[in-house]
């Protein structure tokens, strides 16, 4: 059998997105700023905010910038970048605010069972991105690595982000993930490690709080957010809303895309373990409409004598981009495609999940809210109501700010949005957390009605009989009773003489108003004979059964 030529990407590029909830930081607002707390650089405060990309002057607007801000359709524009700077401070604002560390620079990565050493990449950007109005908060990190191993950039790809270990091998390192994950910073100097190994940790967090740890070097680069069961302090908690597998995206420039077999293309759509490039990971029938629902091959040549062109491959928690790296557009660093997937590609890709943990966010806030409510104590109910309203809000506000049906009328962009919408399954989700908060919001409707209701059949029973007394004292203004005379103390006690008697009798007749009710349905009902009519009357009086009593 003749040996496979050794395979290596000339350029290679990996992003990370990591969706969490972020927790109430004022349980009294509606709408929580996270981001202002990090706004005041310190030590214990690596992010600074990126104000802009796109700078107000003209000089430094970049074709770059333009074709970036005119892939996706107007409303999308407003979202991502707001609009109308040149008219003022009324000038509308984007409702994303995007906070970058700059401290870490490069990352080492050690694998299981690899005799090669650890391998290192460039850190490009670490960034957090926060949304008007949404508790949530996605980390991006993007590294890079030039002239590598086809097969170790399918090992990065395959083991980098992963939040923490779902099990451990016999030698013990976790399931799954790198052996080591190191940051460095400036001169090499490691500014934090992974700890997969430690089961012991894992076990006891998830026995203690019934919720994932996540590994040291994830919880370093999240400082100073921490996570919400955690025991350390920190000014924004966050919780997982997902698996432990990031999101993520791959750049493969090679030099002859062309020698990937199909099974290393269904290897990097759904982002496995490197494996035999001439067995497919899954089975045949598993795979048979493959090219069809995660391949997007609209300018992808296989068979032709020229250019091999662009493949791009989307399984919705993965988007691949596969060309060659002799084609001068693939690796142009200013215009090329090199550009457009890390920034209008990665937008789509960046709102499809932001569209998918907010709906996960709320839906677990509904959960939540549910959870602590208690039927027997009146200020639960009330906070109840309360906090379902505010969802109802936040979720139409979601709806008219943030939720496409569309993002771009270029091809390759819609139908990236498109693939990764059927994949995540958003669209059924969006369904889903509406149809629970209107259900949410139509009980309590209902409840509202239902209880004025009551209340009205009550004051209608109390006015009917008040009605009774009030004509017959005051027929035609008449004066019963001539103490205009006597002295104001004896006034005084005869009005208090007859107030409470009144007052208690108001009361007694709202105490009976069910039946009461009750008796005069029967009283206007003219199917009824006198008997029936008698017995709704005396019922007003009668002790109730305790299976009426049951029954109301």
């Amino acid at each position: 059998m003749e040996k496979q030529p050794e395979r290596r990407v000339q350029h290679f590029r990996q992003i990370l997105l990591w969706p969490l909830q972020l927790m109430p930081i004022r349980e009294d607002a509606q709408i929580q700023t996270h981001w202002a707390l990090l706004q005041s650089a310190s030590a214990e405060n690596p992010w600074h905010e990126i104000v802009d990309e796109f700078t107000d002057d003209p000089s430094g607007f970049q074709e770059r910038h333009y074709g970036e801000f005119v892939t996706f359709l107007p409303y999308v524009q407003r979202m991502l970048y707001g609009e109308g700077k040149g008219r003022g401070a009324a000038a509308g604002e984007s409702p994303i605010r995007v906070f970058r560390r700059d401290d870490v620079r490069k990352l080492r990565l050690t694998f299981p069972r690899d005799s090669r050493g650890p391998i290192e990449f460039e850190v490009a950007h670490v960034d957090l991105y926060f949304f008007y109005d949404l508790d949530i908060v996605i980390l991006a990190v993007e590294i890079l690595a030039m002239d590598i191993e086809f097969e170790r950039a399918q090992e990065a790809l395959y083991r980098f982000g992963r939040a923490y270990p779902t099990h451990w091998e016999d030698d013990g390192h976790g399931g799954h993930c790198c052996a080591k994950v190191e940051w460095l910073g400036e001169d090499g100097v490691v500014l934090a490690t992974s700890d997969y190994e430690r089961r012991e940790k894992y076990l006891s967090y998830v026995c203690r709080f019934r919720a994932p740890c996540i590994s040291s070097h994830w919880e370093f680069l999240l400082r100073p957010l921490v996570l919400h069961h955690s025991m350390e302090p920190g000014p924004i908690r966050y919780r997982l809303l997902e698996y432990h597998r990031m999101p993520v995206l791959g750049y493969f420039a090679l030099e002859d895309p062309r020698q990937l077999t199909r099974a290393d293309f269904v290897r990097l759509a759904f982002v496995t373990a490197p494996g035999p490039s001439d067995v497919l990971p899954f089975s045949e029938h598993h795979l048979r409409n493959f090219e069809f629902r995660y391949c997007l091959d609209r300018f992808w040549r296989a068979r032709s004598d020229g250019p091999p062109g662009t493949r791009m491959l989307c399984s919705g928690e993965a988007f691949m981009v596969v060309g060659s790296a002799e084609d001068p557009y693939f690796m142009d660093a200013d215009y090329g495609l090199r550009e457009q997937f890390r920034h209008q590609y990665f937008l789509v890709f960046l709102i499809a999940h932001m569209h998918k943990a907010a709906l996960l966010m709320l839906s677990d806030r509904l959960v939540n809210t549910l959870n602590q409510l208690d039927i027997s104590d009146p200020e639960s109910v009330k906070r109840f109501k309360r906090q379902i309203r505010q969802l109802k809000e936040i979720f139409l506000r979601f709806t008219h700010r943030y939720w496409f049906h569309e993002v771009s009328d270029q091809a390759q962009a819609k139908d990236l949005y498109h693939m990764c919408q059927e994949h995540l399954g958003t669209e059924r989700l969006y369904a889903e957390v509406r149809d629970e908060v209107e259900g949410m919001n139509a009980y309590l409707d209902s409840d509202a009605l239902r209880r004025q209701a009551n209340t009205v059949v009550r004051l209608t029973v109390v006015t009917i009989f008040g009605l009774i007394g009030t004509v017959t004292t005051g027929f035609l203004g008449m004066n019963l009773l001539d103490e205009t005379d006597r002295p104001l103390w004896f006034r005084a006690a005869l009005f208090v003489g007859i107030f409470i008697p009144v007052i208690l009798l108001t009361f007694y007749t709202m105490v009976k108003s069910k039946r009461l009710s009750d008796f005069l349905d029967a009283l206007s009902d003219e199917r009824l004979g006198f008997s029936a009519k008698w017995a709704a009357l005396l019922d007003v009086w009668r002790k109730p059964s305790r299976r009426g009593a049951k029954r109301r």
